[in-house]
């Protein structure tokens, strides 16, 4: 069933079923107060990333207290995405732009790696963490992505389940067309791993390379910014071996 992009969504934390109540954090009553001037019995649609989205009404029991009273399920909680992503932080404008679209392209945990040429800084997840949400209320999105801690390369790869390929963006290959190598996976259970903006190392190449779990792959004649890498990938991984065949 596909999303309802007429109603505003709203992310809460709270448990939904039926004749669920969920009192508003001063933040999301100043959002709906103050900026989109709901009023009593305007209606809106909520999820919380488990129980499926809502529609919900909107009332104000008091003039500084809001209430959002789950009426019916409109979309069910679709099973969890499996693709895990890999990332080198950016710089914090391009970051965010990267977390957004990553969720929107259907990642379904954020892994943040640290490598030998990162440029960026991961002092806050919380702020990652905003931005799923964020990306996920704007883009009909149910299930929100976990985001784990910074892991650096060498850790991540030793201590990586080998029934989960990784394929990474290497931008030393010589081929132009992932496509042929991507329709050679044959597991189901798969990492994307982009590197940050200076590029991998010759060492993290060498060692990448060297995994039997870790596939290579290009992404065309052109150089490709991180961030554009970044949904470029998805979406050829989505494509050819993920959830849109």
């Amino acid at each position: 069933m596909r999303a309802n992009f007429r109603m505003q969504r709203l992310f809460i934390e709270s448990p939904l079923h039926a004749g669920a109540r969920h009192e508003t954090t001063r933040e999301q009553f100043n959002y709906l107060v103050n900026v989109l001037r709901f009023d009593e019995g305007s209606a809106l649609l909520v999820f919380n990333g488990r129980d499926g989205e809502w529609r919900a009404e909107f009332t104000m029991p008091s003039r500084k207290q809001a209430v959002l009273v789950a009426t019916e399920q409109t979309r069910p909680q679709p099973e969890p995405s499996d693709l895990v992503y890999l990332f080198a932080p950016l710089k914090a404008g391009r970051l965010d732009y990267l977390v957004q679209k990553a969720v929107e392209m259907g990642a379904g945990v954020l892994q943040p790696v640290m490598t030998q040429h990162v440029q960026g800084k991961l002092g806050n997840l919380e702020r990652v963490r905003a931005n799923v949400i964020e990306a996920a209320e704007q883009c009909g999105v149910l299930g929100i992505p976990a985001v784990e801690p910074p892991r650096k390369l060498e850790e991540l790869v030793t201590t990586w389940p080998r029934d989960r390929r990784i394929i990474f963006c290497d931008e030393g290959n010589e081929g132009q067309n992932p496509l042929p190598i991507l329709k050679g996976i044959t597991e189901r259970r798969l990492a994307l791993l982009i590197g940050p903006e200076g590029g991998f190392s010759e060492a993290e190449r060498t060692l990448l390379r060297s995994l039997d779990f870790v596939t290579a792959i290009p992404l065309g004649p052109r150089i490709l910014r991180a961030d554009t890498a970044a949904v470029a990938a998805m979406a050829v991984i989505q494509a050819a071996v993920g959830d849109w065949r």
